[in-house]
């Protein structure tokens, strides 16, 4: 059985605790000639499950292991498989312990592509030379080309936004129109967030905050100023959006799709976007260090994520939830209840530069505003 660590550690803990957790669940590793050992499957509904199997098929084909935190993950896994014939395994969790596992593994990798949202989580690993550079990009529409990396070192699949606004109209008629007007008296103690140090589509939101206001110092006094008019912190967008549901906040800062799905489940839920959106693009990477087979076999999951068949997995897998996003495969419409995305005020953080500042930013987070 695949032994999960809890989501609400924090990701220097979670790097440790799932170090242990692998050793513990006798996780086989790759030999010295590359070729993996065992796969661990993956479970539903976000949790990693229990299955080992050989490395290849009986015909020599390597296994590709999918490390995803895609709402529609297991249906896309499952199509490819059956389109291709390739053996494919998936652990399917949140962004959070599946970056902390793979650093854990980072001396002996057991992934081979990895599937979450969020381009400096992408960006991070790049520069840690974890990610196989140049591969094939396949045909995208203009605002996917925006994302791609110069050197190619992971495929976005997808946008959304970062902070979307989610509000209750039982409790406001308008909703506010800019940052500032977040820090208003009437909305002390009734806007609740989640945890960028557990809930990876968070950290791009408080980075794109803190882009917009001129840098880290200007970012932590903004944030400063949320939390002390009360802030409430919450680990996932489902604790987030529990908090609004039963009225303990007004306002809700989560990812689009998220909130999209909610407010179609829920007709006293609305949807709001700022000024300058944060892009958060879903992307693929895979394993520098896997196999030259696997990578190969990576490189076909991606083809068919944007082919047709792999285009209405995504869009079909989730239909409230992560298959509310705008299309970076060319010729592929978003679904009628998202707006166009260039109605959309919206900005494009440098993955690169806020990559590399996640550690330190989460810690400042946890220490000055989670606690």
């Amino acid at each position: 059985m695949f032994c999960r660590p809890q989501q609400w550690l924090p990701r220097a803990l979670l790097a440790l605790g799932v170090a242990v957790l692998l050793a513990a669940c006798g996780s086989s590793g790759r030999s010295a000639t590359g070729t993996r050992a065992a796969a661990t499957g993956g479970g539903s509904s976000g949790h990693a499950g229990a299955s080992t199997t050989p490395a290849a098929s009986s015909g020599g084909r390597q296994t590709l292991l999918v490390y995803s935190a895609q709402g529609y993950d297991h249906n896309t896994v499952a199509a490819f498989q059956k389109a291709t014939g390739i053996p494919t395994k998936l652990v399917d969790d949140s962004t959070g312990p599946l970056l902390a596992r793979i650093q854990a593994e980072k001396a002996n990798p057991q992934w081979g592509l990895l599937w979450v949202d969020g381009a400096t989580a992408f960006a991070s690993l790049d520069r840690q030379n974890l990610l196989q550079r140049h591969l094939r990009i396949p045909a995208m529409n203009a605002a996917g080309r925006s994302v791609v990396p110069s050197d190619r070192s992971f495929v976005p699949t997808g946008l959304t936004m970062a902070c979307t606004i989610i509000y209750n109209t039982r409790a406001i008629s308008h909703p506010p129109t800019s940052w500032q007007q977040l820090l208003s008296g009437r909305y002390a103690g009734k806007i609740g967030m989640n945890d960028p140090a557990v809930s990876g589509p968070t950290y791009p939101c408080v980075a794109g905050m803190m882009n917009l206001m001129g840098g880290v110092s200007g970012g932590e006094s903004y944030l400063k100023q949320l939390h002390a008019a009360g802030l409430k912190i919450s680990q996932t967008n489902g604790d987030t959006l529990h908090l609004l549901q039963t009225g303990q906040i007004d306002i809700g800062l989560i990812q689009s799709s998220a909130a999209i799905g909610a407010a179609l489940a829920t007709h006293e839920l609305k949807v709001a976007y700022l000024p300058k959106e944060t892009v958060l693009p879903s992307a693929i990477g895979v394993d520098a260090k896997a196999p030259a087979a696997e990578r190969a076999e990576a490189q076909r999951f991606i083809d068919f994520v944007f082919s047709r068949a792999g285009q209405h997995q995504m869009q079909t897998g989730d239909p409230t939830g992560d298959s509310l996003f705008w299309p970076t495969a060319a010729n592929t419409r978003p679904l009628p209840a998202l707006p166009s995305f260039t109605s959309i005020s919206h900005q494009t953080i440098n993955p690169y530069t806020w990559g590399t500042r996640e550690p330190s930013i989460d810690t400042w987070f946890t220490n000055n505003i989670v606690r």
